[in-house]
């Protein structure tokens, strides 16, 4: 079953496309790193697939939802960590995690539970979880943005340069919420500049480049193919 599937898919940002006719198609369960330079289309396409950018041109389903039409229903299955922290800085860590497991529509049970388990992988101690947001430090900050992700237990997975402000514990700790959420049933695509880090996950590898995928290694991660032509890879795009 595709979670992700895409046909020629165009964003423009303005006037210029940032995304230029991509084909993406991503099953359950799959890991995918994206990799290509900046302004390749990478983070474009992790906000089209959360729902929140509008394809101009193209065919464009999530989780089954045409996303023409239906970017609403698709946001409340997908979870989408940027390169800012979603957080809302006067409230505390751990009621940002708490607001987050209610969004989700958790009892406060379950929403307890998993919050517990969070921030125990993540390493938030109590002095870290009482203290406002605009007060932790970044790496702290992407710390509790993971955790409030975590808590939702999403479909789908779409996480921005995740290991970034980190120190080697919370990159561990990055590393064991993918490999969690994917062996829970979940689909991970990652865009990172950390290849060696992410490659360490087996993950299916995607070179993004002008707005269109130029090299797939395909599902399960076999022999890496060409997706279009070579000249596409020394274009350049708008965004990260």
């Amino acid at each position: 079953m595709s979670v992700v599937e895409l046909r020629g898919a165009v964003v423009l940002l303005g006037r210029f496309p940032a995304l230029a006719g991509l084909d993406l198609s991503v099953d359950v369960g799959e890991t995918v790193l994206l990799q290509g330079p900046n302004g390749a289309g990478k983070t474009t396409l992790l906000m089209l697939c959360a729902g929140l950018v509008r394809p101009a041109d193209g065919e464009v389903r999530v989780l089954g939802h045409d996303l023409t039409v239906e970017r609403r229903e698709v946001r409340r299955r997908v979870a989408l960590l940027r390169h800012g922290t979603g957080l809302y800085e006067d409230l505390t860590a751990a009621e940002n995690i708490r607001f987050w497991a209610r969004a989700a529509g958790l009892g406060e049970s379950e929403a307890t539970s998993r919050a517990a388990s969070a921030v125990g992988l993540l390493g938030l101690d109590d002095r870290l979880l009482s203290r406002p947001v605009h007060a932790l430090s970044a790496g702290q900050r992407r710390r509790t943005s993971l955790a409030s992700l975590a808590v939702r237990r999403p479909d789908l997975w779409l996480l921005d340069e995740p290991h970034a402000g980190l120190d080697q514990v919370g990159r561990d700790a990055v590393d064991s919420l993918i490999r969690d959420a994917v062996s829970a049933g979940a689909t991970v695509l990652v865009a990172s500049h950390e290849l060696e880090r992410v490659r360490s996950l087996s993950p299916r590898v995607v070179t993004v480049a002008a707005g269109v995928v130029v090299r797939d290694s395909g599902r399960g991660g076999g022999t890496t193919r060409p997706a279009c032509t070579p000249e596409a890879a020394t274009g350049e795009a708008a965004d990260a």
